[in-house]
């Protein structure tokens, strides 16, 4: 009969405990909560860069959420004056990931990004530089009471709705 070292044991019960709680540490990490205004005060930035310029963002339409794992996701609504109206058709918002996240079920890596909602019912997202990264469909929330310019709403499961108006994507990890 072959003996087993305790060592060997040991790494073998710890990678079974991994494996069981593998489920438990990517929900954790998965749900998260809606900042306060109070909170957004201290994350969002006065000004950002963006296609070589730096504008202004507008704290008052700005939103964030804060995962179980501490870390952010963020958006503020931007000045737009000062850039082209082709520029202005794709960058509404100033867009801030610490982790990656999935736009519509599509991935999205950890980084800073302009963001926009755009005609034909599309989320366009683009780099810094006004390129465009990813593109979805949004949807369109018609029993909206309220609609904000920039807004995002908890649903079950860890999902938040981003919404600009009425129209909004699915943001999660």
């Amino acid at each position: 009969m072959k003996t087993e070292s305790i060592a060997s044991r040991a790494a073998k019960g710890m990678l079974i405990l991994a494996v069981a709680l593998a489920p438990l540490t990517t929900s954790a990490q998965a749900t998260g909560s809606v900042l306060t205004p109070a909170a957004l005060q201290s994350l969002i930035p006065a000004t950002v860069f963006y296609d070589g310029q730096t504008t202004t963002t507008q704290l008052r339409n700005s939103w964030g959420v804060k995962f179980a794992d501490g870390s952010y996701v963020l958006a503020a609504l931007v000045d737009t004056s000062g850039y082209s109206s082709a520029v202005q058709a794709n960058f509404q918002a100033y867009f801030i990931t610490e982790v990656p996240i999935r736009v519509n079920g599509m991935k999205l890596e950890a980084g800073v990004y302009g963001i926009g909602f755009v005609a034909g019912g599309k989320f366009v997202v683009t780099d810094v530089g006004g390129h465009k990264l990813l593109t979805v469909d949004s949807a369109n929330d018609s029993s909206l009471k309220r609609p904000r310019p920039l807004e995002v709403v908890a649903e079950p499961g860890g999902k938040f709705h981003l919404y600009e108006g009425r129209s909004y994507v699915v943001l999660g990890r």
